[in-house]
């Protein structure tokens, strides 16, 4: 059989990705420095396929922000704000557990919970919010605070970030997300968040929910100031820490947005859909030991996100409601798709629909 990629500049990567045999460094800024968009689609729709098939994931899912006010303040965001800024808000628990029951026959399989570092908040009121929720939505998988936010909690507490998470799990939590990794590199940490936590850091929190048994997510925050290097080192750090641990469930790049962030004047544009696709592509080929690499469409929009599907993505995540992080940055996609918009946009691209929950559990297959 013939490959796309055999004529390519590229043909050496691509016999690797045949022979199944692990991509490296150099690797990696070569297929983010090569303009054979197409060639690296292939490779990574190749890839794709051995792992998933023709299938692609879906979930109906709620997210939930509870709260705008953050001690952090990193430059690139647009959704934190200070105690008295206008906007700032924090809900109350009734007003959490209304979003929840308001779900709760509605198919929900994930609510979605994640916030600011709000000096105001104790660690009862994140208990009794876990208990609440798993009230409310008792079939529901909650996925719900970054390791940023453990971390944050454990220092607020004189806490270990094993402690916090298994007082949380008791309480209702099942996984965390993948936000707060951005990009692992110093450099940009230093520019970008200087007061929030470590890339190795961040991989220690996900590490020790790993070993209490919590599937996570994971993620790269990228089209700012990074390199490319920065990038791959990035991406492979994740595949490092997964075969330490192995408790990722999936892969998400995240396009910045620049707009109202303090990067607006520097990062004037946000990303192309050309980054956008080769990100998915690379990511699909450089993490060889994660099972599923999503397109978030809230992100890059739901016409590039079915796109993907054939540059190595398997899952276009769900119907979401009521995002605000985003948002807050100038995303002008909608807050939500419903279930069957994303069965028909998975249709259209032939591939065949599955509805999961947060673990990938199949709840129907189409």
């Amino acid at each position: 059989m013939r490959y796309l990629w055999q004529d390519s500049e590229l043909a050496d990567i691509g016999a690797k990705v045949l022979a199944g045999r692990r991509l490296d460094f150099d690797d990696g800024v070569r297929l983010f420095r090569s303009a054979d968009l197409l060639s690296i689609g292939a490779m990574a729709d190749y890839v794709r396929r051995q792992k998933n098939g023709d299938r692609a994931y879906f979930i109906v899912n709620r997210h939930i922000n509870h709260t705008n006010i953050c001690v952090n303040r990193c430059r690139f965001c647009a959704f934190g704000r200070d105690p008295d800024a206008p906007g700032a808000y924090t809900l109350s628990l009734d007003e959490i557990e209304a979003k929840a029951l308001a779900y709760r026959d509605k198919g929900i399989k994930e609510i979605h919970i994640v916030g600011g570092l709000n000096e105001s908040l104790s660690l009862d009121y994140y208990l009794e919010m876990m208990q609440r929720v798993r009230r409310a939505v008792p079939g529901a998988v909650i996925q719900s605070f970054t390791a940023v936010e453990i971390d944050y909690y454990a220092r607020q507490n004189g806490l270990s970030v094993e402690e916090v998470l298994r007082r949380l799990k008791e309480a209702g939590l099942d996984s965390l997300p993948g936000g707060g990794a951005e990009v692992f590199a110093p450099r940009v940490r230093e520019k970008l968040c200087p007061k929030k936590i470590s890339g190795q850091r961040w991989l220690e929190v996900h590490a020790t929910a790993h070993k209490l048994g919590m599937r996570t997510n994971a993620t790269m925050l990228y089209g700012h100031i990074e390199t490319i290097e920065e990038r791959v080192e990035h991406l492979l750090m994740l595949r490092e820490q997964q075969d330490r641990s192995g408790g990722f469930l999936t892969f998400i790049p995240l396009a910045f947005h620049p707009h109202n962030t303090e990067l607006e004047q520097v990062v004037r544009t946000r990303t192309t859909g050309y980054d956008d696709l080769k990100v998915l592509a690379v990511s699909r080929l450089l993490l060889d030991n994660f099972d599923h690499i999503k397109a978030f469409w809230i992100m890059i929009g739901p016409k590039l996100a079915q796109i993907s599907l054939a540059f190595g993505v398997d899952d276009l995540d769900g119907t979401v409601e009521e995002e605000k992080i985003v948002h807050d940055a100038g995303a002008d996609t909608a807050q939500s798709l419903t279930r069957q918009q994303l069965v028909d946009m998975i249709r259209a691209a032939g591939r065949k629909p599955v509805e999961r929950d947060t673990l990938y559990n199949v709840i129907w297959e189409g």
